[in-house]
This record gives structure tokens, C-alpha cells and sequence, in this order.
């Protein structure tokens, strides 16, 4: 309970939105953009998983068997990626990294390449595009690679964005279109009233969008099946920088297999490149341990040799919201409005989600590949 006489916010909107990640911040400037007032509370607005990733927006050389209803909703969030990009960029005033090269699928050895060729024969049953190389013409693309490397694929269709300038430019173009802002951490959710914070304030709205991520789980008030549907996953992953003069030693996102070990390496425009990355239920736990990181730089300096030369400028750890079916929940539920659970392509849904919650809350129905995935599937 709060001390006596000490005076406790309350804050009234037409939506109030807990959690200012990359989901929260891109509705909020959707919403405030179509003329609602709008309040995003969270403790780092901005700083949260979104600031731990590699921004890969990779729908078809991350697509899996068994998930075809999955991958169909990150084919729609890739094609309204770049329209919702364009329009960030004139209203943050700030690029966003966007690369567009695609991502090259190399594997190390005869076990990997086999694996491979396996996934490349579904995704190409779906009906998507996948070029495969010998080892000399994948070399061709990226001549730093290791001439051990078996072969590989070209994915030309799967591209990446500088997360850090994505969310900040997100966070810009949200507080410029007029949505407030409260850095406090929402500890309970009340239909059609709004949240209550962790220092006791109050922001109240007929209209809640939980956009909470990994916490999810933490938040009273949301139906029991949300919150055992959304755990944390832990991520680890590096930030190497180029030398001073040292020219870029990869064009394309590589994403390899080392003796059945994933790890990709995703160049930025400004000489970084992020290796990366675990996944680990640990909990809330973003420590990061020396064995992971000696075992990406290992992987990585196996396919890319020329990655021991680079200067490792971050290690680091965030947390993702996995799911039961690594699908998002997105959709009504109890009277509140529900954007979670997106695990690893939170930054790819972004602009798609903040269209699903905007078709919400107009009293519309969103694009059909959302019907998979509304909290109805957990009851």
C-alpha cells in the first residue's frame, strides 16, 4: 500500500496499453495515428526483448513442419512489412536499418546439408522460394565462408532490420502522433476499468490491450489460460563490431548448422554483425554464461573463420515469449484485448499485429491468418 498522503497517478484514455515493447509501442502510434488518446505503461519503454534480438525477418528459412498456419501469418507480416516501414521512417525521421539482400542457409557438414535439403523440400512444397548452391557458389556469395561449408540455400525472400533503431524509431513516431506515456509496471489488468501499476497508480480505460511479452504470466486479472499459455525463453547473443577500415565481411543474413547446432550471424549497415542465439527455459534469468558464448563464437568462427577478427562489443540476454505452439495470442478475451506471446518474431508481427488490434478496436474483423491465433485456441 501506498504511504499516507502520498499522492497516487490516475490517468484516463480511450486505450491503455500494458507493455511498450515493439508490440505495444507499434499499436500505440497506429491507435494515436487514427486519432485515439493513448497510454502505454511499462517500466523500459522501448528497452525491453525488442532491444535483444537480431531483427531477422526470416518467415520462410524459419518456417518448421507442422506449422504452415504459423507460417502463413509471418508471409502476411513480411508483406506489410515494408509499406509500415516506410511510413516509420517519414514519421520517426530516422532510418531503421531495412536490408533486403536475404539470408543465405549454409551447413557445415554432409549430416547438416542433408537436414537442410529436408526443410528446403517443404518450404518449397508451400510454395516458397528457395535456391540451392554448392559449396563453391555459396562461397561466391560470401567468399569469407569456410571451404569445409557443405552447401547451402538462398533464401531470397527473408530480409532483417536494425532492432535497436526499429524500436527506437517505434518509440519516437508513438510519442510524435500525441500516445502518454507511464514508466511503471502493470501488475493487474481490469476489464473495462483499465491497470493498476506496481507503485499503486491507476490509468483507466474502457479499452486494455495487454502487450506484455515474456511477463504475461505475472499480470492479475488476465484469464487463467493466458497466463500459463506465455513463458519466458531464454535468448543469449553477441555483438561483434568490424575493425577500424576493416570493409563488411558479409552481405547476406548466414544462418548455419554446425554438426546440428543452429546459429545465425546478421550484418548491420553500421559494421556490426549480431551472432546469436540460445534458447533456454531458464525462467525471468538473463544472465549470460560463459558457455554460451564460447559456444556461438565457436559455431561462428566454424562456418566464418574472419568472425575472430572482429571486436566482441556486447554480450547479452533477453527474454522471449514463447507460447505452447509458438503462435501469438491475438484476439478478445474477457472483456480485455489480447497481443502476446509472439516468441522470436515479434519484430517481423509488429506491424501486422498493430493492425489486427486496430481492426479491433474499430469493431472490425482482422485479415483471416489471425484466426489461428486468438486466445479462443487455449480454452
Amino acid at each position: 500500500m501506498p504511504a499516507k498522503g502520498v499522492l497516487i497517478l490516475a490517468v484516463t484514455a480511450d486505450v491503455v496499453i500494458a507493455g511498450g515493447g515493439v508490440i505495444g509501442t507499434a499499436i500505440a502510434w497506429r491507435a494515436a495515428m487514427s486519432g485515439l488518446d493513448v497510454v502505454v505503461v511499462d517500466p523500459d519503454i522501448g528497452d525491453g526483448a525488442s532491444l535483444v534480438a537480431a531483427g531477422m525477418l526470416a518467415p520462410v528459412s524459419e518456417s518448421l513442419f507442422g506449422e504452415g498456419e504459423l507460417l502463413a501469418l509471418n508471409l502476411l507480416a513480411l508483406r506489410r512489412f515494408p509499406e509500415f516501414a516506410a511510413e516509420l521512417e517519414k514519421a520517426a525521421g530516422d532510418e531503421i536499418g531495412l536490408r533486403t539482400e536475404g539470408t543465405l542457409a549454409v551447413a557445415y557438414d554432409a549430416g547438416d546439408y542433408a537436414a537442410l535439403l529436408r526443410l528446403t523440400s517443404f518450404r518449397r512444397s508451400a510454395g516458397l522460394e528457395a535456391e540451392e548452391l554448392d559449396s563453391r557458389a555459396c562461397r561466391k556469395l560470401e567468399p569469407f565462408l569456410t571451404p569445409d561449408v557443405h552447401g547451402g540455400v538462398l533464401f531470397g525472400g527473408d530480409w532483417s532490420v536494425d532492432n535497436r533503431r526499429y524500436a527506437a524509431a517505434l518509440r519516437k513516431a508513438m510519442l510524435a502522433a500525441g500516445a502518454r506515456t507511464v514508466r511503471d509496471r502493470v501488475t493487474e489488468v481490469r476489464p473495462g476499468v483499465g491497470v493498476i501499476t506496481a507503485s499503486g497508480a491507476s490509468v483507466r480505460s474502457d479499452q486494455v490491450v495487454v502487450a506484455t511479452g515474456c511477463w504475461t504470466g505475472t499480470i492479475d486479472g488476465l484469464p487463467p489460460q493466458i497466463r500459463g499459455a506465455v513463458r519466458p525463453v531464454k535468448g543469449q547473443l553477441l555483438r561483434l563490431r568490424h575493425p577500424d577500415r576493416m570493409p563488411p565481411v558479409t552481405t547476406h543474413t548466414i544462418r548455419a548448422t554446425v554438426r546440428g547446432a543452429d546459429i545465425y550471424l546478421v550484418p548491420r549497415a553500421d559494421g556490426e554483425m549480431i551472432i546469436g542465439a540460445t534458447q533456454e527455459e531458464r525462467g525471468h534469468d538473463q544472465t549470460v554464461t560463459a558457455g554460451a558464448v564460447h559456444d556461438m563464437l565457436h559455431d561462428a568462427m566454424s562456418v566464418l573463420p574472419v568472425t575472430s577478427e572482429l571486436i566482441l562489443a556486447e554480450t547479452c540476454a533477453g527474454l522471449r515469449p514463447g507460447t505452447p505452439d509458438n503462435g501469438p495470442i491475438v484476439g478478445r478475451a474477457d472483456g480485455l484485448l489480447i497481443a502476446t506471446g509472439h516468441y522470436r518474431n515479434g519484430i517481423l508481427m509488429s506491424a501486422a499485429t498493430a493492425d489486427a488490434v486496430l481492426a479491433y478496436l474499430s469493431g472490425e474483423r482482422p485479415e483471416a491468418e489471425w484466426n489461428a491465433f486468438t486466445p479462443g485456441r487455449l480454452a
